[in-house]
């Protein structure tokens, strides 16, 4: 028996399901505990049996803010402080040692690429492909400049080349990092880069996302991982399931905001279809919508197939892939650059279409949201991934990994 240590982001949705689908799929011979430092998303982890440790330091609200817009690469700004690094730094280390961990996964809780290393243990990053290193030296479109034109595109090819030297070169990673890492006698992280890059960093793609690209030492891919949340859909979607209206799902994840929520929720209640919407966490009181859009807190999406026609999603690794698995086309609305690979991988493939956030509401969104719902084409497609999807494990494949290093 030995212990695994996982540290994910526990404000981040995907991230936090991300990990309890790897620990489920790891022998349960094996001690899994959870740490992490907010308890947004905590409830998960101890619903799916898990122990959890609850740290500090924690980050305000607008540290949140500002460190997702650091890990969406928006911002060189961090507030990411040597007393903050430090701290958790020690936390982290005296829980490795407390519970004789073998092992360490994460997500972007960046300093675990210190804590485990300096306690010398190996540390895993299950991770989408976008935003890592050898997908920023070597896509020639990172998707930073919107639009589809000539114009656009030659903007987008410069502003990639300018991202990638910033992103793998410059030494641009907050100061306290090298200074953290200098005080635990881990080498130094300067780039940004280096911040999230692991001993092992298990890719999360499909094999046709990652055609063209090279893998080099130390990622490898193990296929999708979304969530799976232990609870029954509400009676509501099954109902709505059996009328005569279609029915689509939207699904904003835990990086969206209330006025894209209500944008893309009153503009699908235009439209002849019932809408199940996951979207109360971005709501107020008094916010008023469509009697055809009915608002829950999360449910299980995973359980959707069969039920939905189509979706409109931010754009997020795990939205997208719980479509894929349950072959349900949907209109993709990137936030961020990785988001919006994840839509333009499925766009090619012919499952998905791509809209620009700031479209949401417009014409072209309620066209694109028709197109998914009635085109035999896209519809078809979806139904081919689904089926691919099908033969794919990443939580197991992952957990094969980490298990080899016990």
């Amino acid at each position: 028996m030995a212990t695994v240590l996982f540290c994910p982001v526990t404000f981040n949705l995907a991230e936090t399901t991300r990990m309890i689908q790897v620990a489920r799929a790891m022998d349960p011979v094996h001690r899994i505990v959870f740490m992490g430092y907010e308890d947004d998303y905590v409830g998960l982890i101890s619903e799916a049996g898990f122990e959890y440790v609850s740290c500090t330091p924690v980050f305000t609200s607008r540290e949140r803010d500002q460190l997702i817009a650091f890990d969406q690469g928006k911002t060189l700004k961090s507030p990411l402080t040597r007393e903050l690094v430090g701290a958790r730094v020690d936390v982290e280390r005296q829980l490795i040692r407390e519970h004789s961990a073998a092992a360490v996964v994460t997500g972007s809780n960046l300093t675990s690429y210190i804590s485990a290393r300096a306690e010398q243990v190996p540390l895993f990053y299950p991770v989408p492909f976008a935003l890592t290193e050898p997908q920023v030296r070597q896509a020639r479109h990172l998707f930073l400049v919107g639009g589809r034109g000539r114009v656009s595109r030659f903007a987008d090819l410069l502003a990639t080349a300018a991202f990638r030297w910033i992103y793998t070169k410059a030494p641009l990673a907050p100061g306290a990092f090298a200074q953290v890492a200098a005080d635990n006698g881990v080498p130094p992280l300067r780039t940004v880069a280096s911040l999230i890059t692991a001993d092992r960093n298990l890719i999360t793609e499909m094999p046709w996302e990652l055609h063209g690209f090279t893998l080099p030492d130390g990622f490898e891919r193990v296929g999708p991982i979304f969530a799976h949340i232990d609870a029954p859909l509400p009676e509501i979607v099954e109902q709505l399931a059996a009328a005569a209206e279609p029915l689509v799902y939207l699904g904003l994840g835990s990086s969206a905001n209330r006025e894209l929520a209500l944008r893309a929720a009153r503009a699908l209640g235009t439209l002849p279809v019932n809408v199940v919407a996951p979207i109360a966490h971005y709501l107020e009181p008094g916010d008023d919508l469509p009697p055809n859009v009915h608002v829950t807190d999360l449910l299980p999406a995973h359980r959707l197939g069969g039920l939905v026609d189509a979706a409109v999603l931010h754009g997020g690794q795990g939205t997208v892939q719980t479509a894929c698995a349950n072959g349900i086309p949907f209109v993709g609305m990137g936030l961020q650059p990785e988001q919006t690979w994840h839509v333009r991988m499925c766009e090619k493939r012919g499952h998905a279409i791509a809209i620009p956030p700031k479209r949401a509401g417009s014409p072209e969104f309620l066209d694109a949201v028709r197109r998914v719902l009635s085109d035999p084409g896209i519809r078809s497609v979806a139904r081919d991934v689904q089926r691919a999807y099908a033969d794919e494990d990443g939580a197991a494949a992952s957990a094969r990994i980490i298990e080899a290093s016990l």
